[in-house]
């Protein structure tokens, strides 16, 4: 029993989501001594689903490994390739498989945005003592979470909340130090190539939304927004409601040409799309290269840069902040920057 209360105590003592799972599987590890635990989420686009390994502990190992968040969807293994775990997830009901080695299937049930498994590899199969232990961890785990998810989301859209952003910008460039460093360990992936980039978005006239319907309807065109967000940007973009109207996305591309087009993508679909009461309604989206020791002030206010260029030259478009530079567009705009109407 003391051995349990420890392992919980360093569980809850986590406070970031990527940690979090890791501390699950040394607990997991250290209360019954698995051949293996690990946790793999189901991420992509339906058709395209793949598993990601978001924590994982063999019995020679003591710090837990996992595929990079960034990890390029086509390295992962696909769905289908773990018949055991889906039945789990479609179950809702722990799977274990008939043979040694034997594998134990717990679904995660209730994360944002997310369906996971924790699984557990061990010589011979888990008691039923074993298996009530570590649901009734899973569920501390799964409360935990939430009030995790609670605490950086934000409560309308779902979307990670700005004070989250420092964070998971040190820890994006600090990868991206690693991959040009040649430092990563075997599971660098092929694609390190790539950089990051920061967007802004602006919805163009959003104090005209909320003057003319109400904030309620303004309310539901920002949530409906945060939706087409979801449905254009792949699953490892990281996206953000920092307040108010304006949206941040946090991305890897390789090159500008790609980054622009998938920012493209999300103009397009949100100018063709019929928000209720208010029909048709457009954003503004600056962007920039996150660059080798940058600071989130900086990237942050090169891409504010270009968003507001953005809007005071026509709205609904995305304008680069390296490109406005090369053709000396922003700097001829600088000095008036602070005269601009926004809304």
């Amino acid at each position: 029993m003391t051995k349990l209360l420890h392992q919980l105590g360093d569980l809850t003592a986590v406070r970031d989501r990527d940690a979090l799972d890791g501390a699950l599987v040394r607990a997991i590890h250290d209360l019954l001594q698995p051949q293996s635990s690990a946790i793999y989420r189901i991420v992509g686009e339906p058709g395209n689903e793949r598993w990601l390994t978001s924590a994982q502990l063999q019995a020679t190992q003591v710090i837990p490994t996992g595929d990079s968040a960034w990890a390029p969807l086509d390295s992962l293994p696909p769905l289908s390739t773990q018949p055991l775990r889906q039945r789990a997830i479609a179950s809702l009901q722990v799977q274990q498989s008939p043979c040694a080695p034997c594998r134990t299937v717990f679904p995660l049930a209730g994360q944002a945005n997310a369906v996971a498994v924790l699984e557990l590899g061990s010589a011979v199969p888990l008691t039923t003592e074993s298996m009530r232990l570590v649901s009734g961890v899973l569920r501390l785990y799964l409360n935990f979470q939430s009030l995790l998810d609670y605490g950086e989301r934000d409560a309308l859209t779902e979307l990670l909340n700005r004070k989250t952003f420092d964070d998971a910008f040190l820890k994006a460039t600090s990868e991206q130090r690693l991959n040009q460093a040649g430092t990563q360990d075997e599971r660098r992936d092929t694609h390190s190539s790539a950089t990051y980039w920061l967007a802004m978005i602006d919805i163009d006239h959003f104090k005209r939304v909320n003057d003319n319907y109400g904030h309620l309807i303004g309310d539901e065109v920002l949530l409906l927004l945060a939706r087409l967000m979801r449905a254009c940007f792949r699953f490892h973009d990281q996206l953000y409601r920092f307040g108010g109207e304006e949206f941040v996305v946090l991305m890897r591309c390789h090159g500008e040409a790609e980054a622009a087009d998938v920012l493209e993508r999300l103009r397009t679909t949100t100018e063709e799309h019929l928000f209720p009461q208010v029909g048709t309604i457009t954003i503004s989206i600056g962007f920039s290269e996150v660059t080798p020791g940058d600071t989130p002030s900086g990237a942050f206010e090169r891409a504010d840069k270009a968003v507001y260029y953005a809007k005071e030259h026509g709205r609904n478009q995305v304008c680069s902040f390296a490109a406005l530079i090369a053709t000396g567009e922003l700097l001829s705009q600088a000095a008036n920057i602070g005269d601009m109407e926004l809304f």
